[in-house]
């Protein structure tokens, strides 16, 4: 098993906001993680990379606890993480955030800088262009490719589709493809349904921090997606 969630719980203050959520991502699959706004999955990613401590509940990745391991052990133990808000240094270039993030990554891998311009052959071209002059899509493109130079066992990826247009979105879920069909462990967080519907072996739908669903994509019916989902 590549990732155990079990009876996570986590507080912001006095609010509960995961309640007991509990799923698995198999070896090189692409489990998606869905919800509504507020529903907690931003959350769950963040507890597993370390940002916000569970105060119950067990994460393991390939047999390891990751409850209390600080961010920077967690990554180097085999977890790329795609935040909601990119996080890309606006005065650093495009090569220097896939340099800086392979010299903290987890040894060598297929993912280099080479590989990294192969799947984005746009960043390539923005080489030597700092991050405040990116487009909206370009960011997401180097906030990928920043994560998987640390050749990861297990992507985790928050909402990657947000915001960008259909060109881009079309190209991310083409890379996030051809990831998925070499093997990579993907746990997507997304409300595009589409794209998630095009990517997912396995669905876990939140509602109110409470894992309501948990099946293949075959099983997730209408009115469910229409219940929690809004779609």
């Amino acid at each position: 098993m590549m990732l155990a969630v079990e009876d996570l719980h986590v507080f912001y203050g006095e609010s509960h906001i995961l309640q007991g959520v509990s799923f698995t991502v198999e070896p090189g699959e692409v489990c998606c993680l869905l919800g509504r706004n507020g529903a907690g999955k931003s959350t769950t990613l963040k507890s597993v990379v370390g940002f916000v401590p569970p105060r119950a509940g067990r994460i393991s990745f390939r047999g390891v606890s990751l409850v209390g391991l600080p961010t920077h052990r967690v990554a180097r133990l085999g977890v790329g993480y795609v935040p909601e808000d990119r996080r890309i240094f606006p005065t650093l270039t495009v090569a220097e955030h896939l340099r800086i993030a392979a010299r903290g990554g987890n040894g060598p891998g297929p993912f280099g800088a080479e590989a990294i311009y192969r799947l984005f052959p746009c960043l390539r071209e923005r080489a030597a262009v700092p991050g405040r002059a990116l487009s909206g899509g370009e960011q997401q493109m180097l906030a990928i490719g920043r994560a998987l130079v640390g050749n990861p066992a297990l992507l985790l990826l928050d909402e990657p589709s947000e915001g960008l247009g259909p060109l881009v979105v079309a190209e991310i879920r083409h890379v996030l493809a051809e990831l998925k069909g070499a093997g990579l462990s993907t746990l997507l967080v997304e409300q595009n349904l589409p794209l998630a519907r095009a990517l997912g072996d396995r669905f876990v739908l939140l509602s109110k921090g409470r894992v309501v669903f948990h099946g293949g994509a075959s099983d997730l019916r209408p009115e469910d997606a229409r219940r929690y989902l809004g779609v």
